[in-house]
């Protein structure tokens, strides 16, 4: 077997959606302890047992080995911060949250959609990680949708359905990628720019599903990259990140952004997004913007077992 690109591997495992947890423990000082991950995954329901992995770099790892059991906080929609705090050395990670103490000891967060306080049932070392397999002693739900990882960026699918659900005034764009070049076109006047359309009666879905169908390529249906109010030209738009797989463009062609590239996008809101896209995808890492046409605020990437 030829060898494996460790990058090319992680990012095919992002290919796989997940939710995102925060794994916590008591510390063998007292103190709480925690990492975020998106590894979890249910396992028995007799006994209840759930798996979560941390990496054997993590600055965590002798404490949660030998801890009598750990916590998974599944994280909302609205605590995309959270994740942040828990996936960087912070000082005091527990400062940013309001907890308590689980049935077992380990904290648990408010807000959560869903927590599980479990003593510890095995641990399994398995490469460059520990698997840390729980048995659940206690638990909760809410209604609070989860929040989504897949390829490098968060996943708000309930508030990507309500900021789609109001239509007037909408643009999507396809941002079609395909070995690091993005499909751009002619807008008519000389410049470039991404497919894009004002969404009808069918809504954004249906647009984003005409746009792809039109620039003759076959693509996956993306996860929102870019929302944002552009005030100059009087409507919503909402970029689309989608992986392109086969086929010849029926207009325009795929492009690496260079700066003479980027020099020729017509919208000077749609060319900061797509220069924030080169930078991203130099690192194999994307966030998602929320802002207008001017200023706004792009979510950084978590890193899982820190």
């Amino acid at each position: 077997m030829s060898e494996i690109d460790p990058r090319a591997l992680r990012s095919a495992f992002g290919a796989f959606m997940t939710g995102v947890t925060v794994v916590t423990a008591i510390g063998p000082d007292g103190m709480p302890i925690g990492f975020t991950a998106n590894s979890f995954s249910s396992v028995s329901l007799d006994p209840p047992l759930v798996l979560v992995c941390l990496a054997n770099s993590s600055s965590n790892y002798a404490a949660f080995e030998s801890a009598k059991g750990f916590a998974i906080n599944v994280l909302s929609e609205a605590q995309k911060d959270v994740s942040n705090t828990f996936a960087r050395p912070v000082e005091d990670r527990f400062s940013a949250v309001n907890w308590q103490a689980g049935p077992q000891g380990s904290p648990v967060f408010e807000g959560v959609s869903a927590w599980f306080d479990c003593s510890m049932f095995k641990t399994v070392e398995a490469g460059d990680h520990l698997i840390m397999i729980g048995q659940v002693e206690g638990f909760e739900a809410t209604p609070a949708p989860g929040l989504g990882y897949a390829r490098g960026a968060y996943v708000t699918a309930a508030a990507e359905v309500e900021a789609l659900g109001s239509g007037s005034g909408l643009v999507v764009s396809a941002l079609i990628e395909r070995e690091g070049k993005v499909l751009l076109m002619d807008d008519g006047q000389g410049k470039l720019t991404l497919p894009e359309a004002h969404v009808g009666k069918g809504g954004a879905s249906a647009a984003l599903e005409k746009l792809i169908i039109a620039s003759g390529v076959s693509a996956e249906h993306g996860f929102i990259y870019s929302v944002y109010e552009d005030d100059a030209r009087e409507h919503q738009h909402i970029s689309f990140l989608c992986q392109a797989a086969e086929g010849t463009p029926t207009k325009g062609g795929f492009t690496e952004l260079s700066e003479t590239t980027l020099m020729d996008i017509a919208d000077p809101a749609m060319c900061t997004m797509l220069e924030r896209f080169a930078r991203e995808s130099r690192i194999g890492n994307f966030g998602i913007y929320y802002g207008n046409q001017i200023r706004g605020n792009v979510r950084p990437i978590t890193s899982e077992g820190t």
